[in-house]
């Protein structure tokens, strides 16, 4: 779509072509379901937007994809800033715009009453479990791994490093991990799958498949963790162990 068609469409008309654009939109601060019959360019002339710009982020990728990346290759240092840096976007930018999308549902519509009701009570429940996950997860499995590398490369008290080892084991982590792995089951036995009836309104589609996104996301996100991170993880682990035992015959 040219550049002149974007900005003499309707809104509602740009959303529904492709959802990814009322994420662009909320970041300019334009909520689509309040300006759904206006065209971007009216929008923009409102809030004092250059159209121009907006079109130029609505057309670029939003997001590298982490197939993109050979993250297998990555040492554990980079691969941890590359989990963190997940982990930002999901707290201050992907959470927050879901939520919003959810706050601001008004069904309207039969088959999405129910969804509606059970999503502004679920899904805060969810964000708050979510985010209290991830700290954690930095501040235990994170921080021990970080630990680890460190000791590895600057070197090591033997009575620290043996007390960090007694309390703490990837293995348990890893196990633990998995108990996280399926958090969005709820919201998605609310929405049946993410399943859209030909009458669901716009508001639906954009909740529903940014929702699946997120799911996605996450999927690839546990993945990373449980196929790269843990297995290098308790490499490092068991090389440390190795040394620091030979470290102990030796004394």
């Amino acid at each position: 779509m040219s550049k002149t068609t974007l900005k003499d469409t309707r809104i509602a008309e740009l959303v529904d072509q492709n959802y990814v654009h009322a994420y662009v939109l909320y970041y300019f601060g334009i909520k689509f379901y309040e300006h759904s019959t206006l065209t971007l360019e009216q929008v923009c002339q409102q809030r004092g937007l250059k159209v121009e710009q907006v079109i130029r982020e609505m057309e670029s990728p939003s997001y590298l994809r982490e197939a993109d990346l050979p993250l297998v290759s990555y040492p554990i240092d980079l691969i941890l800033e590359y989990l963190k840096h997940s982990h930002f976007l999901f707290i201050k930018h992907k959470l927050p715009y879901i939520a919003r999308l959810v706050e601001s549902f008004k069904a309207n519509h039969p088959d999405y009453n129910a969804v509606e009701r059970d999503l502004k009570i679920v899904f805060p429940l969810f964000v708050e479990d979510f985010i209290e996950h991830i700290y954690e997860e930095e501040d235990t499995l994170f921080s021990f791994i970080q630990e680890m590398e460190r000791s590895v490369k600057l070197g090591y008290v033997p009575t620290k490093l043996y007390y960090l080892l007694e309390r703490n084991s990837v293995h348990k982590f890893a196990m633990e991990h998995e108990a996280h792995d399926d958090e969005m089951e709820g919201i998605r036995n609310i929405t049946r799958d993410y399943r859209l009836e030909l009458t669901a309104p716009l508001h639906v589609k954009v909740l529903y498949n940014e929702l699946k996104a997120l799911e996605s996301s996450l999927i690839t996100h546990a993945r990373i963790e449980n196929e790269i991170l843990f297995p290098k993880a308790m490499a490092l682990e068991s090389k440390i162990k190795v040394s620091f035992a030979e470290k102990i015959k030796l004394n």
